[in-house]
């Protein structure tokens, strides 16, 4: 359904958000690695607690919620896919990022995950973690490479993403119901969201 032209009412409960799609179908040059004591490990058969909790940490801010409600089938399903790769940035021996590619759609990867928690929020450790992703994701097979990314997320998100070489090909607007009103998330988390009962 298209949206028309105007001012569309979001209803009380819900939250609305502008997604923006993007993609890139060749490795493009690398950016040069930040300053940083980071490393990488990548999480076999992600434990659901160990993953929830790392989410939580990444992307509560950024009303990051579909993968906590998710029941814990259908979150181990995809977790523990063959074709699905989860990663965690370390910092001082800490999870303090994390990185999810998905390479179940032959010759595509989508970074599903991606983000560092805000302890992190300008360390460098992002473009660390997304030069690791590059590096993964194009050492496979494949002809693109995609994610999205929305108006909730970090205000510096997109412009980082397209840093990286990433460009936009589809907008979306996304209506959920508002994950603080049902306990999903806290209340007051997401300043910049406000909450419309």
């Amino acid at each position: 359904m298209m949206v028309p032209n105007g001012y569309s009412d979001v209803p009380a409960g819900k939250v609305a958000a502008v997604v923006t799609h993007l993609e890139m179908t060749a490795r493009p040059a690398r950016r040069p690695d930040p300053a940083g004591a980071w490393s990488l490990r990548r999480v076999e058969m992600p434990p659901l607690d160990w993953f929830r909790n790392l989410y939580r940490r990444v992307g509560e801010e950024w009303l990051w919620f579909s993968r906590i409600p998710m029941p814990d089938a259908e979150l181990a399903a995809r977790l523990h896919s063959p074709q699905l790769e989860v990663y965690a940035l370390i910092d001082d021996g800490h999870d303090e990022g994390l990185l999810e590619l998905d390479f179940r759609e032959p010759g595509q990867c989508e970074i599903g995950m991606f983000g560092v928690t805000a302890k992190l929020v300008g360390t460098g450790a992002g473009r660390w973690l997304m030069n690791r992703a590059l590096d993964i994701a194009w050492s496979r097979p494949i002809e693109r490479l995609w994610l999205h990314t929305c108006t909730f997320d970090h205000p510096a998100a997109l412009p980082f993403y397209q840093r990286s070489g990433f460009r936009a090909f589809r907008r979306q607007i996304e209506i959920a119901d508002d994950p603080r009103l049902d306990g999903t998330a806290p209340r007051d988390v997401a300043q910049h969201v406000p909450v419309i009962e």
